[in-house]
């Protein structure tokens, strides 16, 4: 009979991942859902000084809209003018670097978290995310583990990603696959 392993959640163990203080990581949850997973609109500067307050290093012109979840602020770099559309989620339990003038659209998603499948135990894994410069994530697109969008690379809307996207080139599907360079006038 051959030898087969299951997956075992109940050996699940990530208490050696840790994210900060659980002080510093309640009052973020509680602010998070007052002002930021909020539908209401609150000022971008308000914003932008909070995520600054919580050690996130937020350019200057930094819109991000409402509805918006981000896990962990000290975890995360935006660039100048970039853009955060509503509804996006930056579930940052790694390392996120937005670089300047990029939009993250609507209900897009960036995923630094991840499950290892071949063990039994389901272990996390972690990896960080970068979009550089003039980076493009389409509305309810999907940014995984570990990716780089190099320089003003666009991921089309409902795409997923799990590869690095090559420079000034427009990527569509999923998984996301070269379309067309990307020509800007």
């Amino acid at each position: 009979m051959l030898d087969v392993k299951t997956t075992r959640l109940d050996l699940f163990d990530n208490s050696s991942y840790s994210p900060g203080p659980w002080v510093k990581r309640f009052l973020w949850h509680i602010t998070n859902i007052i002002i930021f997973t909020s539908g209401v609109h609150i000022s971008y500067g308000v914003k932008r000084s909070l995520l600054r307050l919580f050690g996130a290093k937020i350019g200057k012109g930094v819109i991000i809209k409402p509805r918006v979840n981000i896990k962990y602020p000290w975890l995360l770099r935006v660039g100048d003018h970039s853009w955060i559309g509503e509804g996006a989620w930056i579930d940052n339990i790694g390392e996120v670097n937005i670089g300047p003038n990029c939009c993250l659209s609507q209900g897009a998603m960036l995923l630094c978290g991840n499950h290892n499948f071949t063990s039994s135990s389901f272990d996390l894994q972690i990896d960080k995310i970068t979009l550089e410069e003039g980076v493009w994530i389409g509305a309810k697109s999907i940014v995984c583990p570990g990716v780089t969008c190099y320089s003003h690379s666009v991921l089309s809307v409902s795409s997923v990603t799990s590869v690095d996207l090559k420079e000034y080139t427009i990527y569509r599907g999923n998984p996301a696959v070269e379309v067309k360079t990307r020509i800007i006038t």
